[in-house]
């Protein structure tokens, strides 16, 4: 397994030491996590991390390749270090975001001459857990 500090250098990132804390955060912690979660997160290790260095170290991560921002819903953008293509699934219930495989966007490719270079699929119900959990109880969520 590659070093974040390599993770970085592949994609033309400099590492410095808040670029280097923050990717290692998201690449440890694979829940899609919000600012706060990603500052909270790091604060500890560098007390005098500011969120406005985390807003901006998230950008320049993105704009290069290292994260994909998710706006599924409107309270929080969430941070995903899985830039592979792939869908996310958020529980109604729970608000838990799961990663789900995407589909085939093949067939939509050339339609009326466009050409489609990036997907986002949001996809909103129930996790298993919370159906299951509304099941047995036969309560509304």
């Amino acid at each position: 397994m590659k070093s974040t500090v390599e993770y970085l250098k592949e994609k033309g990132i400099r590492p410095s030491a808040q670029r280097v804390a923050i990717m290692k955060y998201l690449l440890e912690n694979m829940i899609h996590p919000t600012v706060d979660d990603i500052y909270n997160g790091v604060l500890p290790y560098m007390p005098t991390l500011s969120k406005t260095t985390v807003y901006n170290v998230l950008k320049h991560l993105e704009e290069n390749g290292a994260l994909q921002s998710l706006t599924i819903d409107d309270k929080n953008v969430r941070y995903d270090a899985d830039v592979k293509s792939h869908a996310h699934f958020k529980c109604q219930c729970c608000g838990k975001l799961y990663d789900l495989k995407q589909p085939d966007i093949s067939p939509l490719s050339g339609i009326n001459d466009f050409e489609i270079t990036n997907m986002h699929l949001y996809c909103w119900g129930l996790c298993p857990k919370c159906k299951s959990e509304k099941a047995s109880s036969n309560k509304d969520f």
